[in-house]
Formats: structure tokens, C-alpha cells, sequence
């Protein structure tokens, strides 16, 4: 499995997908972008823009950004029977 998650020290939304991916388990690589969006070439090259969080899970071919979309996903994949749990605020 290879899964890596490009994310910024300090970004809320960053947090919240690394905060569920230690929850789930799930393996992945950290890339540590800069903090200017003009020196996120890395990011861009990847994604076709230059904001954070993304995530590339090469396994299923997915590259996407959005922390709300990267939640639903690794709910989707990684979490079986937890998904709701989850998005309802539950522990």
C-alpha cells in the first residue's frame, strides 16, 4: 500500500486527516509542503493546485484534496462499520 498525505504544520484541516489516519491504522508517507502557496510546486505537480491537505492513495489510483472529501474516503476504504460513527460526532 501507497498512501501520502502532502499537509502543512499548523493547518486544522491537515491535522484532521492525520488525526484519522493514526486512528485507522492506515500507513502513509507525510510531505511537508511550505508554508507560501507560491512554493508549493510539489503539491501542484501532484494535484493541479497548491493547497493542502491532499492525499495520493496509489493502490486505488486517487489523488485528491479537500478535507472533507479525504475524510469520506478514508471512512469509505479503511474504516468498514466505523463510517458513521465517525461522521455522526460519535466515539
Amino acid at each position: 500500500m501507497s498512501i501520502t498525505l502532502y499537509e502543512l504544520e499548523g493547518c486544522p484541516f491537515c491535522e484532521r486527516v492525520h488525526e484519522r489516519m493514526d486512528e485507522l491504522g492506515v500507513e502513509y508517507d507525510s510531505v511537508w509542503v511550505e508554508g507560501l502557496h507560491s512554493e508549493r510546486d510539489e503539491v501542484k505537480e501532484v494535484s493541479g493546485q497548491r493547497g493542502v491537505p491532499v492525499l495520493i492513495d496509489d493502490e486505488r489510483g486517487i489523488t485528491m484534496a479537500e478535507s472533507e472529501r479525504i475524510l469520506e474516503h478514508l471512512n469509505a476504504t479503511y474504516a468498514g462499520g466505523e463510517a458513521e460513527a465517525v461522521e455522526a460526532g460519535a466515539d
